[in-house]
């Protein structure tokens, strides 16, 4: 069992560098400690579970201050900022409730738009969440 836990904290620390939120880090740790505790008693699955959803929690809960405090900090640079206003390129479709993909420097973000836009059609960026931007059809400035 110890196996499938260290597969899930792998999968959750590779998504957590993907989007940068913190808490699929505090889950990746919680799943480290599910693994030492199915390594110590392979059969305890409820204490697996148990004690790896209450690290999870209370690393949230305890650091979500510490988190908020850094990125108010002098010098915080949140890159999703940066990408407002910049110009983009559609590499899959969007349709409107649906996300496509579009390539803004060397990244490629999930994106979401009002209006249907095609693949290769230029977009600026108005808004980025967490890991979805949301975009127009650059001719829509002019």
């Amino acid at each position: 069992m110890w196996a499938i836990w260290l597969i899930v904290a792998g999968i959750l620390l590779v998504l957590e560098m993907m989007t940068m939120t913190f808490y699929l880090l505090w889950l990746c740790i919680g799943a480290l400690v599910a693994v030492v505790v199915a390594w110590v008693a392979p059969e305890a699955y409820f204490w697996q579970v148990a004690l790896g959803c209450l690290v999870a929690v209370v690393l949230t809960v305890f650091t979500k201050p510490l988190s908020r405090k850094f990125r108010k900090a002098k010098g915080f640079k949140d890159i999703g900022t940066e990408l407002v206003g910049k110009q983009g390129v559609v590499v899959e479709p969007i349709e409107p409730g649906q996300y496509g993909i579009v390539k803004v420097g060397g990244d490629s973000w999930s994106a979401k738009a009002s209006v249907p836009i095609g693949r290769d059609e230029k977009v600026r960026v108005l808004a980025r969440s967490s890991t979805i931007i949301e975009v127009e059809r650059w001719e829509e400035l002019t």
